[in-house]
């Protein structure tokens, strides 16, 4: 989660510090030289992943599991930071309805933020290039053994290029969710 933040907040300072001071002399531009700007490595996305990702979370809250996975590839991996994770459409299918018919009473997200960027240059390692969008958002939820609990996500979500979901790697502290269900 540190990573992430940091790369974040590397990301925001490197789009601010990106501004070049005036030219102060009276040579005409050429277009072709304003045109001809470096492509920076990383730069705000469209919007229109922001409202796939909040209409993703009112299809878990309502239940709407196919709808929900609709937005997936096929072939996308679902991982949570403790290492854990689903790989291909049916298996996050699978493993969702039956947290949501079995031991999901209600769920429900507030207080989301959403910042969709798109990664031309990856900065180091195995970086994705390609439209991510990153969230955070409070959970409520109700198990169906009575248990409640409000906690912090944080999901980033990678899309390919037909605007689906290939890999969604989710960060939280499973050790209170555990309890809840009288999990050790």
């Amino acid at each position: 989660m540190k990573r992430i933040i940091v790369f974040v907040a590397g990301c925001c300072l490197l789009i601010a510090c990106n501004n070049k001071p005036a030219a102060t002399t009276t040579e005409s531009t050429d277009s072709t030289a304003s045109a001809a700007k470096p492509t920076p490595p990383v730069e705000f996305s469209d919007t229109k992943y922001s409202d796939i990702g909040k209409k993703n979370l009112e299809q878990l809250s309502s239940g709407d599991i196919d709808g929900w996975v609709s937005s997936f590839t096929d072939n996308a991996v679902y991982r949570w930071s403790s290492g854990d994770s689903l790989a291909g459409k049916a298996a996050i299918a699978s493993y969702w309805k039956d947290r949501r018919t079995k031991v999901i009473d209600s769920i429900s997200f507030m207080n989301d933020i959403w910042l969709p960027i798109k990664v031309n240059k990856p900065q180091k390692g195995p970086d994705a290039p390609g439209n991510w969008l990153l969230s955070w958002y409070m959970v409520n939820v109700k198990y169906k053994n009575g248990k409640k609990l409000m906690f912090w996500v944080h999901t980033d979500m990678h899309f390919d290029n037909n605007d689906k979901i290939d890999v969604l790697i989710q960060y939280l502290d499973r050790a209170p969710i555990n309890k809840a269900l009288g999990m050790k």
